[in-house]
């Protein structure tokens, strides 16, 4: 009989989004075991480190969300062992995953991108006209992330996305974009369908995005998603290769829209682990082109390379 790869599945991780990683992990591995090809380790990392994977691994996904696993630090980890990943590489994900540093890739790369500020712990106001967004730039899966419509919200958002980073730093303060939240999916440089989010009370937080039932995803120009004039899906989805490429990811990435009324697009972040939950997009994004939910496990898979 011949011998099945040896495919690690790595999950956990030490970042806020842990409990959302194992999630995700737990929901490919099973998926991958499910396709009868290979042999799948689910790896749970307890620390910022490779020790609990096999030494006999071919391949390894990376169902890792935030700190670590997307900050360009397990990527490097797998360069060294020169062991092929899923998504972008380790400088990719470095400036990927610090929304800083994105915003003045997009905004050199000539990609649309909302106004955007930096606020400290002494800043008194919002340094843009409100409404805001504030966010800590290097957390994901919108830990940390507020909205502030009136001043008497600046100071609780401000600590809110400073707590997150442990207290220190900046923050990145964004001009909130009123309209509709989209999101494309890439693989392998090829964009997915287009879907709208649509959260109950028009804010998708933490709960909104992973516990709420109540958020809807529609496939933008289907039922409940009308198209904008101004804003066809082939617009979006040249945008979310501009940005995929504008940043030098590779394999598998989620790139995140506003779309005012008028059809004007802004790139909000580039997510290069996105999420496997039920709740996930990329996956759902990936079946509406024919494949079972294991199928876009795999093709992602089949992307891995290392540096």
């Amino acid at each position: 009989m011949e011998k099945m790869e040896k495919i690690a599945v790595l999950m956990g991780g030490t970042s806020s989004e842990r409990e959302v990683s194992l999630m995700s992990g737990r929901n490919v591995a099973e998926a991958l075991a499910s396709l009868g090809k290979y042999e799948v380790v689910p790896v749970d990392l307890a620390s910022d480190s490779l020790d609990g994977m096999p030494a006999d691994i071919s391949r390894a996904y990376i169902a890792l969300h935030g700190g670590w696993g997307e900050n360009g630090g397990v990527q490097a980890a797998l360069d060294a062992r020169k062991i092929p990943y899923t998504g972008p590489g380790a400088m990719s994900s470095r400036v990927a995953m610090d929304k800083i540093k994105t915003k003045l890739v997009l905004e050199m790369k000539g990609v649309p991108t909302a106004a955007w500020s930096l606020a400290s712990p002494g800043t008194p106001v919002s340094p843009l006209p409100l409404p805001v967004v504030v966010k800590p730039p290097r957390q994901g899966s919108s830990v940390g992330i507020s909205k502030v419509s009136s001043p008497d919200e600046w100071q609780k958002a401000l600590n809110v996305a400073l707590d997150a980073q442990g207290g220190e730093g900046e923050v990145l303060v964004e001009e909130f974009i009123p309209g509709r939240e989209m999101t494309v999916g890439v693989i392998d440089g090829e964009p997915l369908p287009v879907l709208e989010i649509i959260a109950n009370g028009g804010w998708y937080g933490y709960d909104a995005k992973y516990f709420s039932e109540e958020t809807r995803y529609p496939f933008y120009g289907e039922e409940g998603s009308p198209v904008i004039p101004a804003c066809p899906p082939e617009k979006l989805q040249k945008i979310a290769l501009d940005a995929y490429n504008a940043l030098g990811c590779r394999g598998v990435t989620r790139v995140d829209f506003r779309v005012s009324p008028m059809g004007r697009c802004y790139v909000l972040e580039l997510n290069t682990s996105p999420g496997f939950t039920a709740h996930s997009l990329v996956p759902k994004a990936g079946m509406k082109t024919g494949l079972s939910f294991a199928g876009v496990c795999e093709r992602i898979l089949l992307c891995a390379r290392h540096d």
